[in-house]
């Protein structure tokens, strides 16, 4: 296994990236568009950056966020652990040569079926925020760690994961103490204060809430040895963005080290912090309009491949060409017979021809990974850089 590689200076960083950009004509003539171009560099720049924001929680990658096997290998040989959330994540782990040791079946509603291909398997850590799911984990999993999933703050989170999921603070401990009595090995608590979290708040509110019921669940004679503070740590999608999750970083450990002193183990399930900003979509102009005296450019990759993060994540990219000239304001549009399939309506670029690249930064989560075949297009490619 790797050790940890020190975070790269940001001018370096922002070096590599102007040459990346200035490869990417060569690429598209080389692969053809759309392009999922996949930096290395980047997204181990990524795992470094998270390592040394917060030194004290474990990375465990949440494959939902993007499962290209170019990138599930590089994250193994990094060292971190993964969130999976199905049986077919936790085979291309595996393919890829993670432990199953360092997998947690981090999905509280799971067909009794998985349960029991998870546990063949090895993995036998998993979460839960029900009795029912306590049910058929010791039914079908005798002996597991379970982590109970409490409900917590979302508050201006883009995307809120407790209206799906997590107990009430309140029914953690007798769910604990349930679990124990059905045969089950407690170990901790878990939760989520949703996608793009730029308040800092909620994790601070969710640390007290699971300190309460590490004190709880000692009380009751179970103690507890983990806590999985989730994902949720917000990037930056345009260059005018505040890096908030360097800004909350530091009061984030001074409360974790005040709260869970070792060896309580701090875990957290990054997707988007980790694999957001490793990716660049590279689209071509496969047509062009005037409609109500405004530019429509047509792009060969739209909100049914890789931009669909525009509809699934709430996500805004910053679009950018090669081309110069004075900005107009441009509506760009997907390669669909679909009207939903409008990108963006007011972006300003310059005239573009048939041909031009459009590409678009820090893509690398929800996105590819939410693609379709609609209309029988296939998906952009997806290409490993160095």
């Amino acid at each position: 296994m790797k050790t940890n590689q020190p975070a790269r200076p940001a001018r370096a960083t922002r070096a590599y990236r102007r040459g990346l950009i200035a490869s990417l004509p060569l690429l598209a003539k080389k692969h053809g568009t759309p392009l999922f171009i996949i930096s290395k560099t980047l997204l181990l720049d990524e795992v470094a950056r998270f390592r040394a924001l917060l030194p004290r929680v474990e990375p465990w990658y949440a494959v939902k966020a993007n499962p290209d096997p170019h990138i599930l290998k590089l994250l193994v040989q990094a060292g971190l652990g993964f969130d999976v959330a199905s049986i077919p994540e936790i085979e291309w782990l595996l393919e890829s040569g993670a432990r199953p040791e360092r997998l947690l079946y981090a999905n509280t509603m799971k067909k009794p079926a998985a349960i029991r291909r998870a546990r063949k398997a090895g993995v036998t850590t998993t979460t839960f925020d029900s009795e029912y799911e306590l049910q058929k984990i010791a039914r079908h999993a005798p002996g597991a760690s379970v982590l109970v999933r409490i409900k917590v703050p979302n508050v201006g989170s883009v995307v809120e994961l407790s209206l799906k999921f997590g107990t009430d603070p309140g029914d953690a401990v007798p769910l604990l103490v349930r679990a124990k009595r059905m045969g089950l090995n407690p170990v901790g608590v878990s939760f989520h204060v949703g996608s793009q979290c730029i308040h800092g708040d909620n994790y601070l509110e969710s640390f007290e809430l699971a300190k309460i019921i590490l004190n709880d669940a000692a009380l009751k004679g179970i103690p507890l040895e983990m806590v999985d503070i989730g994902g949720g740590f917000p990037i930056r999608h345009f260059d005018s963005d505040e890096d908030w999750f360097a800004t909350m970083a530091p009061v984030l450990n001074l409360e974790l080290d005040r709260l869970f002193p070792p060896p309580v183990r701090i875990i957290a399930e990054p997707g988007r912090a980790i694999v957001g900003p490793s990716a660049i979509l590279v689209t071509s102009v496969i047509g062009r309009s005037i409609r109500n005296n405004k530019y429509w450019y047509y792009l060969d990759d739209g909100v049914y491949g890789a931009l669909s993060g525009l509809i699934f994540d709430h996500a805004h990219y910053q679009f950018e060409v090669l081309r110069k000239g004075p900005p107009f304001l441009t509506t760009l549009a997907g390669p669909t017979c679909d009207s939903l399939d409008i990108i963006s309506r007011n972006e300003e670029l310059p005239e573009l021809d048939i041909g031009d690249l459009v590409y678009a930064r820090n893509i690398g989560a929800y996105s590819l990974a939410h693609a379709t075949r609609f209309n029988g297009i296939p998906p952009a490619k997806a290409v490993l850089v160095p």
